[in-house]
């Protein structure tokens, strides 16, 4: 009897020792992606950073076309920014929903994040049409060139963004809120806000300044 008691505790050990190296195995897997992820994200810091000193560099350079006073629309701006920082605070909701375990409220927060993402990014493409349609396009200047460059670089990420995020939305219905999708959702949260930021700096330098 003892020997039995003896060897269902050895089992019983051998089965927790398991358990605690694969719990710790997730866990650094999911290090190791958050860390890859933040190097990608300080990559496309360089990017931006290069994007937004060739502006600095074309601004003046109109060649007689529009400049910045001329084609910019302020309020049309900031309806679309505000967009895409209300979306910003939506995502931290998910994120908050996501660590109470709370999967149906955080796709909820999601999904609106996701309509806010979609309302940012029409209204971009709109100003864009709107541009070319006058005579604004980017082939009219190097001011034009590289605004539309530095911007329209910006929309792309956005539109990333949202195919993750829509990915996401049916990872997390199939499978529910798994270890691999919570590090997936946290590296999409540093993603989007990465790019709030980045349209932070867009908005002042190219629009108010250029307006300014």
């Amino acid at each position: 009897m003892s020997a039995d008691i003896r060897l269902a505790g050895a089992a019983e050990a051998a089965l927790l020792a398991e358990a605690e190296d694969a719990y710790e195995g997730v866990h650094d897997a999911a290090g190791t992606v958050t860390l890859g992820f933040w190097i990608y994200l300080m990559s496309d810091c360089v990017l931006f950073a290069a994007l937004f000193a060739s502006f600095a560099v074309l601004r003046d350079q109109s060649a007689g076309g529009p400049d910045a006073r001329e084609i910019f629309r302020l309020p049309y701006v900031l309806v679309e920014t505000a967009c895409l920082l209300v979306s910003s605070f939506t995502y931290g909701m998910a994120m908050i929903a996501m660590d109470r375990n709370r999967g149906r409220e955080m796709l909820g927060w999601i999904g609106l994040t996701l309509l806010l993402g979609a309302g940012f990014l029409s209204m971009e493409v709109h100003e864009f049409a709107s541009l070319i349609r006058e005579g604004a396009g980017p082939d009219r200047s190097g001011f034009l060139t590289a605004f539309f460059t530095l911007v329209g670089t910006h929309g792309l990420h956005v539109l990333s963004g949202m195919v993750w995020m829509a990915v996401l939305i049916a990872h997390v219905l199939r499978r529910g809120l798994t270890e691999a999708n919570r590090t997936r959702l946290s590296c999409l949260s540093l993603f989007w806000h990465f790019l709030d930021i980045v349209w932070i700096g867009v908005f002042t330098v190219v629009y108010l300044i250029g307006v300014a």
